[in-house]
């Protein structure tokens, strides 16, 4: 039996994939949908990415989130077995312009490749690249509101697979969301959102129900999300304004700034990537962008002092019920810093990241990242820390601007989702 290797991507936008519904010209599997997929002769990182290009149009818009473990499989009718590279990119478009190899193409949840008639093994594939428990907890480059959506992914991925067997169902659902309300305590939009999905579904208490839940959920977040950047960007629109860290809704805020002063937010220096990214979307040179200007966390009180800065924004991981706010390390300091200075403090997140109960989280990362050296001293490298509520001029979400009294009312209305527990 000749053995054949190929790519298999899945292109991933606001939760859903690309399936290509593979023309009748093809040479297998006519009819039948598929990821983008391709022939891997030689190296199968260049055959993805030649292959989105070719297939989709899209490769532009796309960035490697995973590469899914190679796995061999044989079909007998052509006597071939087939070695399988599966890869999973998020894409900022869904604009594809396919070739002859396709007849038809959808942007679906995941999910539907099981209830469609695909080519052998899709679902395998993508369970390879899929989100797990395992990313949601130990993911380290991503924020809060990125790792929500994926631990929604999760509950639906779960939901839809358990809902195509008999036996499995609603106790297996609850131990999935059990873990995943474990896997980032720190992060109250991971626990709000799958909170909503399963109360959403404790009555029912299906994997269908679940599913749905889940769906509607990531769908949810995103618009949150989205109307939480649009309101913090009317509020700095033609500023200067101070950041440090990576929030991807705030991120979506800054171009509306006029200047934008951005701490590189070490050791891990997301505020680095974060400033390149602006200057790259159209800054001086245009006039489209802020002007960008990239600094050292010591520099920050230094900045906040001597520079023209209107306001500090920040993103935030979690806000208490008594207004205080849990972001990345060095936010405490520059909100203090910015106070002195007689600088507003705006934190800017979707309102799913108002905690429950006072409990604050501080993780810590990995000490050497600080010091690998032989010298006998201890490292500390906390990732977040507590900004006092009186350091915070503004909470800003996609209800506007939380008033401290109305922090309190979100966070009883999110226990109401949190319920589903008890029952």
């Amino acid at each position: 039996m000749d053995e054949t290797h190929v790519v298999t991507c899945f292109l991933r936008n606001r939760g859903e994939v690309l399936l290509l519904r593979r023309s009748e010209e093809v040479g297998s599997y006519p009819g039948r949908w598929g990821g983008v997929a391709g022939h891997a002769e030689g190296d199968p990182d260049r055959a993805a990415r030649d292959e989105i290009a070719e297939e989709t149009g899209l490769l532009d818009a796309c960035t490697l989130a995973r590469e899914g473990v190679t796995f061999t499989f044989e079909d007998e009718d052509l006597g071939i077995a087939w070695t399988v590279h599966p890869y999973l990119f998020d894409c900022e478009r869904r604009d594809a312009e396919t070739d002859w190899e396709t007849s038809e193409f959808e942007w679906v949840h995941p999910t539907e490749i099981l209830r469609r008639e695909t080519v052998p093994n899709l679902w395998a594939s993508y369970s390879r690249v899929g989100p797990t428990i395992r990313q949601v907890a130990e993911d380290s480059d991503h924020g809060s509101a990125y790792l929500s959506v994926r631990a929604l992914e999760v509950l639906r991925d779960r939901a839809g697979s358990f809902a195509e067997r008999d036996g499995v169902g609603w106790a297996q659902l609850v131990a999935v969301a059990e873990k995943l309300l474990d896997a980032r305590p720190s992060m109250a939009a991971v626990a709000n959102r799958v909170n909503r999905a399963m109360a959403a579904a404790a009555e029912e208490r299906s994997p269908t129900a679940v599913e749905r839940a889940a769906r509607e959920g990531i769908e949810r977040a995103y618009r949150a999300d989205e109307e939480a950047a649009a309101n913090a960007a009317d509020e700095i629109r033609g500023e200067s304004v101070l950041t440090l860290s990576r929030s991807g809704t705030l991120l979506d805020a800054l171009p509306a700034a006029r200047r934008v002063f951005v701490a590189e937010s070490r050791p891990a220096r997301e505020g680095v990537g974060v400033a390149a990214e602006l200057a790259a979307s159209g800054g001086e040179s245009d006039g489209s962008g802020p002007r960008v200007t990239l600094h050292t966390d010591a520099a920050v009180a230094h900045v906040l002092a001597t520079e023209e800065v209107d306001r500090m924004v920040v993103g935030a991981d979690a806000i208490l019920p008594d207004g205080r706010v849990v972001n990345k390390t060095g936010t405490r300091g520059a909100a203090l810093a910015a106070s002195r200075e007689g600088i507003p403090v705006y934190a800017v997140a979707a309102s799913d990241k108002v905690r429950t109960d006072d409990a604050v989280h501080l993780e810590n990362g990995d000490p050497a990242a600080v010091y690998d050296g032989d010298a006998e001293l201890t490292a500390l490298n906390p990732t977040f820390d507590v900004t006092p509520a009186a350091a915070i001029s503004r909470v800003v979400t996609e209800r506007g601007v939380l008033a401290e009294n109305s922090i309190g009312a979100v966070a009883d209305e999110l226990r109401v989702s949190a319920a589903w527990r008890d029952k």
